[in-house]
């Protein structure tokens, strides 16, 4: 699966996860369905970066670098249009100016759990990935704004 784009693994898993999200909430709540979806969602990104880590990752460059060539991936095939800012081996800033993940989950009538899906997974990839990069994010697109705003650090 790792040569997949990004973009279709979000969609088939959102193709699974909105009839159960609605089952749970039909169940439980819809408080109680987005907490669990939230915490599996924040594993599996987790678990995700580990494998990402492990397969595409040298040990020549920095965390933050293999990270930057990693993220290409998220991109593929237009997903992302970015304005980057800043990158460097321990910093990397950008904005991203339209995300089609976001307009995605809008045309499933999934926005109202997109940035399930999605935003809340970006943070926590990184735990997965490598500990020492953080994610400092004030705004996305799937929340209203006009960008989505990425500031990633990682402590050497």
């Amino acid at each position: 699966m790792d040569n997949i784009p990004i973009i279709v693994k979000r969609r088939l898993q959102a193709e699974v996860m909105g009839p159960v999200f609605d089952e749970m909430s039909a169940q439980l709540g819809q408080q109680k369905a987005e907490d669990i979806l939230r915490v599996a969602i924040q594993n599996a990104a987790i678990a995700e970066g580990q494998h990402l880590a492990a397969t595409h990752s040298s040990p020549d460059q920095s965390p933050l670098r293999n990270f930057i060539d990693l993220f290409e991936q998220w991109k593929a095939g237009g997903a992302l249009e970015v304005d980057v800012l800043h990158e460097s081996d321990d910093q990397f800033d950008f904005n991203v100016t339209r995300c089609r993940y976001a307009e995605m989950y809008q045309d499933m009538d999934l926005g109202h759990i997109g940035h399930l899906l999605s935003c809340h997974r970006d943070g926590t990839f990184c735990q997965g990935f490598d500990d020492r990069i953080t994610l400092q994010r004030d705004q996305t697109i799937m929340g209203g704004a006009s960008c989505c705003t990425f500031r990633y650090r990682c402590e050497t």
